[in-house]
């Protein structure tokens, strides 16, 4: 690892230790009033929304150095389950703007109750019973990282739906995140991977990413040795599919 990469990731590093005293005092003040006293509902609300914009950057921290893992060529390979992935990863991404559903998420007890429940948010999960039970083998972190910046694109570029399709085939993995927005124009399906891309204001839809954005998305895709391509057009949509290969059980 060169220098100046070195001192990059260190700086991205203590960012965490600032990050989680912002949020444990937040924390501390809304759930303790018997020590710091009754906070009113304007108050709450200041305090909810500066807690989940800690909680997204906390999630930017752990992205910008997993990308420079990813770039070094380090990989964690580990056993886990689909279902525990997926809903990790839907609760994490809708906590920051539906605490409500991300609950509901959480308590949901079978594949057929947690779908029911992100319909009425207007997400469509599509993967069988024997899928959501079963369990990989491949660097969890970095596939989570891969899928939380997609289904976080599709949700706010949609109109009222989003489909995340989920299937394994040929020992690979593959992922399909589709929505109903503005589409992308084909003219710049190739540009959409360039870091820091972004349509001009002029154009009906606008491209900018989440987080790292898909350049970020398609380095992690490759270096796990997968593939990522996109079916969109203006005026229809945008379907990211990602199929990424799995390793033999790791003990």
């Amino acid at each position: 690892m060169g220098r100046e990469r070195i001192k990059i990731d260190l700086l991205i590093h203590d960012l965490k230790v600032p990050l989680a005293v912002i949020e444990a005092g937040l924390t501390s003040m809304m759930n303790r009033p018997e020590k710091y006293g009754p906070i009113t509902e304007k108050q709450k609300r200041v305090f909810d929304r500066a807690l989940r914009n800690t909680k997204v950057l906390k999630t930017l921290v752990a992205d910008a150095l997993e990308l420079g893992r990813s770039g070094e060529g380090i990989v964690f390979f580990s056993n886990f389950r689909l279902a525990d992935l997926i809903e990790e990863t839907l609760v994490e991404i809708l906590d920051l703007t539906d605490t409500g559903m991300a609950e509901k998420l959480k308590n949901c007890k079978n594949l057929t109750q947690f779908k029911k429940t992100l319909e009425a948010k207007g997400v469509v999960l599509s993967m069988g019973e024997d899928l959501w039970k079963q369990e990989i083998c491949q660097d969890e972190t970095k596939i989570k990282q891969i899928l939380r910046n997609l289904l976080n694109n599709a949700l706010k570029y949609r109109k009222s739906r989003l489909e995340l399709h989920v299937d394994c085939k040929q020992n690979a993995i593959i992922f399909s995140v589709q929505d109903d927005g503005a589409g992308i124009p084909a003219a710049y399906h190739k540009r959409i991977f360039d870091c820091y891309f972004q349509l001009e204001a002029s154009n009906t839809c606008s491209v900018r990413g989440h987080g790292l954005g898909l350049a970020g998305v398609m380095v992690l895709v490759e270096d796990l040795g997968g593939e990522m391509r996109l079916e969109s057009d203006e005026g229809q949509g945008a379907k990211f599919l990602v199929k990424i290969p799995l390793k033999t059980n790791h003990q």
